[in-house]
């Protein structure tokens, strides 16, 4: 505050007040406390302050004016959901109001015509008090509501995630992971090397019957298995024995003894429900269950991509197996990696609407996992489900037919139309495919009900069998026509040197 010895520069000057209404400076020199008080500003940037002079009018004593100075006030931030609140605040204030005012009016008009009836002036009373204690009621469920939605745009911003606990704890039980121990043939400058392998996948308990659990899986996690160990939700282990596949749609149905799975594991597991893939539309859900990398069960979420999605499962398998024609498969950007394949993708009620395959489409593009679609996958299912059970035999026991089979060339397959499968390259004689009719040239696609789409897939489905054993074996042969059927049967003899 400064003294009042300052000149009378405002004498007789207009000068505007606090209100923006111009005034008369009366002259004189500013004194006493009852003197109006005139104000002009100015803002000081070097400082941040705004500075004002306050003059006064009349009274008598030393001349002067008061200069002070004062920060600006802080601007209030406005939040980003203020139209909103601010709109909602006012409609319900507006209809609390309008409630309010009806009420009122009701009840004047009540108190007003019931005078003339004697007893009931208590009871308009009494209604328009239930009247005022509704509406009070009515306005706090209002207030409620704008918080609501005030709050709703406020996080209007903010991710929505689907909570799907409730599907993967009711599916949980009927996934299993399983463990391939394999042997590994390597060949160095012309030396073989073999070394035990492993590993890991998923599958879905799909069936059970009087002595066996049964589970798909895709034919990649099970095939040249020494061994596989299928482990349960609960953790306990049991080894698997092959059932039948489908190398072709990359389907396997592996068993499990019954005899192997302990009363606490039977309780604790499931078996899947199967949907229908017919019906999916794209955009809806999917939840994703299996052994990704091999850690144990895992659940990842995303939505059906597309439908229908051709892809040469040759090229993902590098096995030179084909594909089923018109195959076509779920596409889904919910994580699919490896360990995942032969789990389930689920739709939101909790059915399979198809298996998992990390092998379709591979790693190369992220956010795209392919599934085989049950529909299509559910009928060959129930037909390995049929087959016999089997063990691999020893080295000893093994039956061979007494051919040099090779795998047909894709190339042979596009140019000159031949069959898919074991190309006989040559039939040794005294065997037992030479006494069944099998010559040089025949292609073999069928293997006592086990489809043959390559000279592998030959060798492997017969470590299941004996010396002795009688076979059906379907093979292709040429003809003026083109490649025709014919269905033999082969007794299977000793290993031919």
């Amino acid at each position: 505050m400064y003294g009042n010895n300052y000149p009378n520069d405002y004498e007789n000057r207009n000068v505007v007040d606090g209100t923006g209404k111009e005034v008369k400076a009366e002259g004189g020199n500013f004194s006493g406390q009852s003197a109006p008080v005139y104000q002009e500003g100015s803002y000081n940037s070097g400082s941040g302050y705004q500075s004002y002079n306050y003059y006064g009018s009349g009274g008598n004593g030393n001349g002067g004016s008061y200069s002070g100075s004062q920060k600006p006030p802080k601007k209030e931030k406005k939040s980003g959901g203020s139209y909103w609140k601010k709109a909602l605040a006012a409609v319900s204030f507006g209809l609390f109001f309008g409630v309010f005012a009806g009420l009122g009016f009701y009840g004047i008009d009540a108190v007003t015509s019931s005078r003339n009836e004697d007893g009931k002036a208590e009871a308009v009373a009494e209604s328009a008090e239930e009247a005022v204690q509704s509406a009070k009621e009515a306005a706090g469920d209002i207030a409620d509501a704008a918080d609501k939605m005030m709050g709703t745009a406020d996080a209007g911003s903010q991710a929505v995630v689907m909570d799907v606990s409730g599907v993967a704890s009711k599916v949980m039980p009927a996934i299993v992971s399983i463990n391939n121990t394999y042997t590994q043939t390597m060949s160095y400058f012309g030396q073989t090397l073999r070394s035990e392998s492993t590993a890991a996948g998923s599958g879905i308990i799909v069936g059970e019957n009087d002595e066996e659990l049964l589970i798909v899986s895709n034919y990649h996690v099970v095939e040249n298995a020494d061994k596989l160990i299928i482990q349960f939700v609960d953790g306990s282990e049991a080894e698997a024995q092959m059932k039948g596949s489908n190398p072709s749609m990359d389907l396997a149905v592996v068993a499990v003894s019954l005899k192997d799975v302990g009363a606490a594991t039977r309780e604790a597991i499931t078996i899947a429900a199967l949907g229908d893939s017919e019906s999916l539309n794209v955009g809806e859900p999917a939840i994703a269950i299996g052994n990704a990398l091999g850690y144990g069960q895992s659940v990842t979420l995303g939505v059906i991509s597309a439908l229908d999605r051709s892809i040469d499962l040759a090229m993902q398998t590098g096995n030179d197996q084909g594909r089923e024609e018109g195959a076509t498969f779920i596409q889904t950007d919910a994580a699919i990696n490896p360990g995942n394949s032969g789990g389930a993708l689920l739709n939101i009620k909790g059915e399979v609407i198809g298996i998992n395959s990390n092998k379709i489409g591979g790693n190369a593009v992220e956010g795209m996992g392919y599934a085989i679609p049950i529909s299509a996958a559910k009928p060959i299912i129930e037909e390995l489900m049929l087959k016999e059970t089997r063990t691999k035999v020893t080295e000893s026991n093994k039956g061979y037919l007494g051919i040099s089979p090779r795998t047909v060339a894709e190339e042979m397959t596009e140019i000159y139309g031949m069959p898919q499968g074991a190309y006989v390259s040559e039939v040794y004689e005294g065997t037992g495919a030479e006494a069944a009719g099998i010559r040089k040239g025949n292609i073999i696609t069928d293997f006592d009900g086990n489809e043959i789409r390559s000279a592998e897939d030959l060798l492997r489905v017969m470590e299941y069998y004996s010396v002795g054993e009688s076979v059906d074996v379907t093979i292709m042969h040429g003809s003026q026509d083109g490649w025709e059927s014919k269905t033999v049967t082969v007794t299977l003899g000793e290993k031919f040197d």
